[in-house]
């Protein structure tokens, strides 16, 4: 097995590293965190390899995962290569949704392989996903050698791997924004509006819950334009109008919000009806 090192063993860094390690892709050698402490955590979790307190305590490995935040990506990167553990036959690779493998252009100067690896899942839980990680989207991009390598260990962990293009990555990836993060936050907004209606908290969650699981079933059974319904797929505009208003009383925020999904929304029910009509 090609020998994995670890710079910054989070929550993704220790689900792909587990199941690297479950499935004998790679063998764990080095994890390296922001402290002696929480690389051990790591270890420890993972059941695999040696804490190390910093980058001169690093042995060279055939893979090297940085699992760092973005903006740390290329500075880590740069301690590596200067460091003499990045050359030829070498294989670097971050796992940032947003960044593109070129962050590691001082690894590729140096003769190494670069590339990125995303997988496309909410990282909530990681004890949980570290056991359901089959099926997991990974997106992908970077030098041939890279890919060629880390394609196979991925799908042997059971992943879908999709190759994706660099200068495409912050469009990809603000995708996968709207579909998790900002969906949490537009959930935080209904619930908070339940609330100011006079809704108890705990109402307020039995009440949404149903309707936001049902309307995603929808979205992906029956597509966007069959899923839509409401005030707008309805064409009451005079609903949205008066809703827009007493928003705008209570929460400029929410009030921007409406009126930011407004237009979207009412291009999708066209589009709908347009359809309907063929």
């Amino acid at each position: 097995m090609k020998t994995l090192n670890i710079i910054g063993a989070g929550k993704v860094g220790k689900v792909l590293a587990k199941n690297f390690q479950r499935q004998q892709v790679f063998a764990i050698q080095q994890v390296l965190n922001r402290s002696l402490a929480s690389a051990s955590d790591a270890v420890a979790w993972l059941g695999a390899g040696q804490a190390v307190d910093g980058i001169s305590q690093l042995q060279p490995a055939d893979v090297t995962m940085l699992s760092v935040s973005d903006d740390q990506i290329a500075s880590v990167c740069q301690q590596l290569v200067d460091a003499g553990l990045l050359k030829a036959g070498s294989l670097i690779f971050h796992c940032s949704g947003a960044k593109a493998s070129t962050e590691l252009q001082a690894a590729r100067l140096a003769g190494a392989a670069i590339a990125s690896v995303h997988p496309v899942r909410s990282f909530a839980n990681v004890d949980l996903l570290a056991e359901q990680f089959a099926g997991t989207i990974c997106s992908l991009e970077g030098d041939e050698a890279a890919l060629a390598v880390l394609v196979p260990a991925l799908q042997a962990m059971g992943a879908e791997t999709v190759i994706i293009q660099a200068d495409n990555k912050l469009l990809y990836h603000a995708g996968s924004v709207f579909a998790s993060n900002y969906l949490v936050t537009l959930m935080e907004v209904a619930l908070r509006t339940y609330q100011a209606a006079g809704i108890p908290a705990d109402v307020a969650q039995k009440m949404a819950a149903p309707l936001a699981r049902q309307t995603l079933e929808n979205v992906f059974n029956l597509g966007t334009q069959a899923a839509l319904t409401g005030p707008i797929a309805r064409g009451d505009m005079q609903t949205v109008a008066l809703q827009q208003t007493r928003l705008n009383d209570w929460d400029q925020q929410a009030g921007d919000l409406y009126q930011a999904f407004t237009q979207p929304t009412i291009d999708l029910a066209a589009a709908r009806n347009s359809h309907s009509e063929k």
